[in-house]
C-alpha cells in the first residue's frame, strides 16, 4: 500500500495538470458529441493530442472505410510513441510486474508518467505505478467533465477562449526543446507550414490524413537534415 500511495503522491502534480487541459478537451468534444461522451472518451483513452485528433475526424462524419482507416493510422502515429515509452519502461519493472499486469500499466502510460517513472531510483513496482495512473486518470476525467459541462453552459465567447488551453499544453511542450535544438525547431517549422498547406491550399483532404502526411514529411525532413551521429546515438 505504501507503494501505491507513493505513486498517487507523484502523480498528483500530474493530475492538476491534466484537469487545467483537459478542461479544454472537454469544451472542445462537447461542441461535437455532448458532455457524456466526452467524457466516455477520456475515460477509455489517455492520449490528449491523439483525442484531439481522433474527435475532429469523428466531427468529419466520414463513416466509409477511408474514414476507419484515416483513423487508425492517425492514432498510430500519434500515438506510436507511447510504445517505445513502454519498452523504455519495462527495463525498471520488478519481478511482480507479470503479463496482466503490464497490459493494466500499460493503459497509463503517457508522456509524464513515463518521465516521473523513469527517473525513479531502482526498480518500480505495479502498485507504484497504479497509484500513480489512478490519480493521472482522475484528473484527466474530472477535467474533461467539467470542461464538458461549462461548454454547455458558458456562453461561445468564453468556451472559444478556454478551448486554447488544449493548444497552450501542446506549445508548453514544443518550445523548449525547440529553443535548445536547432533541428527540433526545423521539424516543428516544418510541420506547421505543412499544416497551414493543407488547411488553406488543400482543404478538401481531411483533417486525419492532413496529420499523417505532415507528421511524416517533419520527421524524413528532420532525419534528412539532422540525423543522429552514432557516437551521440
Amino acid at each position: 500500500m505504501s507503494a501505491f500511495l507513493k505513486g498517487m503522491r507523484h502523480g498528483i502534480p500530474i493530475a492538476l495538470g491534466y484537469l487545467s487541459v483537459s478542461f479544454g478537451f472537454g469544451i472542445l468534444a462537447a461542441k461535437h458529441f455532448g458532455a457524456l461522451v466526452a467524457t466516455i472518451i477520456s475515460m477509455t483513452n489517455l492520449t490528449s493530442a491523439g483525442q484531439l485528433a481522433g474527435v475532429n475526424i469523428m466531427a468529419e462524419g466520414n463513416t466509409a472505410i477511408s474514414g476507419y482507416l484515416e483513423m487508425a493510422l492517425t492514432q498510430l502515429i500519434i500515438n506510436m510513441r507511447y510504445g517505445l515509452m513502454g519498452i523504455s519502461l519495462s527495463q525498471k519493472l520488478d519481478s511482480t510486474f507479470n503479463t496482466p499486469r503490464r497490459l493494466v500499466a500499460s493503459f497509463g502510460i503517457t508522456d509524464e508518467i513515463f518521465a516521473v517513472a523513469s527517473s525513479q531510483p531502482g526498480k518500480i513496482t505495479a502498485n507504484y505505478m497504479y497509484g500513480m495512473i489512478l490519480i493521472a486518470f482522475l484528473g484527466w476525467t474530472s477535467g474533461t467533465f467539467l470542461g464538458a459541462v461549462a461548454g454547455e453552459i458558458l456562453p461561445p465567447s468564453v468556451t472559444d477562449a478556454m478551448g486554447l488551453a488544449l493548444y497552450g499544453m501542446f506549445l508548453a511542450i514544443i518550445i523548449p526543446p525547440a529553443r535548445k535544438s536547432r533541428g527540433v525547431l526545423v521539424v516543428v517549422a516544418a510541420a506547421a507550414g505543412c499544416s497551414l498547406i493543407f488547411k488553406f491550399l488543400l482543404p478538401f483532404v481531411t483533417s486525419g490524413f492532413a496529420v499523417i502526411i505532415c507528421a511524416i514529411a517533419a520527421a524524413a525532413l528532420g532525419a534528412w537534415l539532422f540525423p543522429v551521429k552514432e557516437e551521440n546515438a
